[in-house]
């Protein structure tokens, strides 16, 4: 019983919330810049380090110089991402 009304609600808010933005003009709202550059944030700090990694851990597979080059390219790889994430910080989100 509690469902039936819960759906009913929902669908007439969804029925109220339609008609008023048809009424208004106003267009379905596109995500915010802020929710995008965290994003953005989130890809570079999984990334960067994971991809250096991979890198390195070929190179020391290749080279036979195991785990040297993944330890040193994985650090650099967390390097890049802070500061790629620092220089997204500093964009202004409209």
């Amino acid at each position: 019983m509690a469902d039936d009304r819960q759906t009913d609600l929902d669908a007439r808010l969804a029925r109220a919330c339609a008609v008023e933005d048809a009424r208004t003009g106003v267009a379905p709202r596109a995500p915010a810049k802020g929710y995008a550059q965290g994003s953005r944030i989130l890809a570079e700090l999984i990334g960067a380090p994971t991809g250096a990694a991979l890198i390195g851990w070929l190179l020391d597979r290749w080279l036979g110089t195991a785990p040297w080059l993944m330890l040193g390219l994985l650090v650099l790889g967390f390097v890049v991402a802070f500061r790629n994430v620092y220089r997204i910080s500093l964009e202004r989100p409209e």
